[in-house]
């Protein structure tokens, strides 16, 4: 399993890394190491033929899955669809979910848990642009 190192940090920002997606093996939760208050996000990978050892679902938080590489199998419930690298699947509270691989190489996916219904504002609903000397 890899473990996450803090990169920077300041009172309003964390910056944490993983170090290469291609060489992340295990499950990895980054709450702790971004202080994150708004969801938990964790990275995961499948080897060929592993699912995740157990189904689960949530009271209150919708999961939001991204895969990054390799194939596999996702289950909610009691239906079953393929997916891919690029896939995105939203699962919602109260239903049960697992994964499998079944590439040859490993699957590796970010997966984004907040609670139902409390996104009230994104984008443009809830930024604003700003002026800033550019120093990048």
């Amino acid at each position: 399993m890899s473990d996450i190192k803090i990169m920077n940090k300041g009172e309003k920002y964390a910056h944490a890394t993983i170090g290469c997606i291609k060489g992340f093996e295990g499950k990895q939760f980054v709450k702790e190491a971004t202080e994150a208050t708004s969801c938990e996000i964790s990275l995961g990978t499948l080897l060929t033929g592993v699912s995740v050892p157990f189904f689960h679902n949530h009271k209150a938080n919708e999961e939001n899955y991204i895969i990054l590489s390799g194939i596999g199998k996702f289950q909610v419930n009691d239906e079953v669809f393929e997916i891919g690298e690029g896939s995105i699947i939203r699962v919602s509270p109260g239903c049960d979910r697992n994964l499998k691989c079944t590439s040859a190489e490993p699957m590796t996916y970010v997966c984004i848990q907040a609670k139902d219904g409390s996104l009230e504002g994104y984008t443009m609903t809830d930024a604003e642009i700003t002026e800033r000397e550019n120093l990048l």
